[in-house]
């Protein structure tokens, strides 16, 4: 089922800046929260125009941008690079950057210099980090250094390796149990939120009432606080594969290579530029120039310019 909005339902609507208070009053109310991923400053404008509640500066950014095969080769001057740039054009959501591999898990002080960074330099309002109950101490230290955090668990893809692969977590009860203790943990640790990713809906649902703060499921069904995708998946702009979870809301691809396709066929047979798409000067100054021109020589001309 799809829903179709108007022209004036898309029109960007003036609403207030998004708070970690809101965020838990939406959990309260039962209202869904909306959370994005957005890499660049025309993506994100679109996105906090269109009313998403988060904007997350995903180190997915690996793949669908950058091309790397996984998120582990990301680094700190690739997520604070796009960082800047969603800053730039988002507004009112609540920003939020995502922790590269080795940012966090080499020591806790490195941890909260590196969770600056993104507040700093960065210009977000929130870090993510992977991980469960190993992960709760260094959570405490940089929530003690007041930078909120928002944790992730299930599928973790910085721990593909030691997962596997891309697997869904917590289909076994042991497992799920884990997961639910983790989620306890987290959220006495100081996250303000969870994302839930590729983990059973019935578990992801329990794990959610049993929360006092938000859930964002990906791939975690309909019963989390909120929902995430990464956009390049909803827009069908990565080619490479589609996750299961993810529902293409545009086929961009295809349309971008249609474009890029039709743009070398007219360049090829010189319908590209026309006259419409070209410049052009007074009949009056070029009478001019060609009168000028005309009395230089090509020594002459390079005399002229060293002058």
């Amino acid at each position: 089922m799809s829903i179709q909005l108007t022209p004036s339902q898309l029109r960007a609507v003036e609403r207030k800046k998004i708070t970690l208070p809101d965020l838990r009053q939406k959990k309260e109310q039962g209202r869904p929260i909306t959370m994005l991923t957005a890499y660049d400053y025309p993506t994100a404008k679109a996105i906090d125009e269109a009313g998403v509640d988060v904007i997350l500066v995903g180190d997915s950014l690996g793949m669908v941008v950058l091309g790397y095969p996984n998120t582990l080769q990301v680094t700190m001057e690739d997520m604070l690079h796009h960082c800047r740039a969603v800053a730039r054009g988002a507004k009112t959501a609540l920003l939020v950057g995502d922790m590269p591999f080795l940012s966090y898990q080499v020591s806790t002080q490195e941890a909260v210099r590196n969770a600056g960074r993104f507040l700093q330099e960065g210009g977000m309002e929130a870090v993510k980090l992977e991980g469960g109950r190993e992960r709760a101490e260094t959570i405490r230290a940089i929530v003690a250094a007041g930078i909120p955090v928002m944790g992730h668990l299930g599928l973790t893809p910085q721990s593909i390796h030691q997962l596997g692969g891309f697997r869904a977590q917590g289909r076994h009860a042991e497992a799920a149990l884990r997961l639910l203790e983790d989620a306890l943990v987290l959220q006495e640790a100081g996250c303000f939120s969870l994302v839930l990713e590729s983990v059973p809906r019935q578990l992801a649902a329990y794990i959610t009432q049993h929360l006092e703060i938000p859930t964002i499921g990906i791939g975690a069904g309909e019963g989390c606080d909120g929902q995430v995708l990464v956009t390049h998946d909803l827009l069908g702009l990565f080619d490479r594969f589609t996750p299961r979870f993810a529902k293409q809301y545009a086929q961009l691809y295809s349309t971008m290579r249609t474009a890029f396709a039709q743009y070398v066929a007219e360049v090829q047979a010189g319908l590209f530029p026309d006259k419409e798409h070209s410049l052009e000067m007074s009949e009056a100054e070029w009478r001019s120039f060609l009168q000028q021109a005309a009395t230089f020589s090509p020594g002459q001309r390079a005399e002229t310019s060293l002058r």
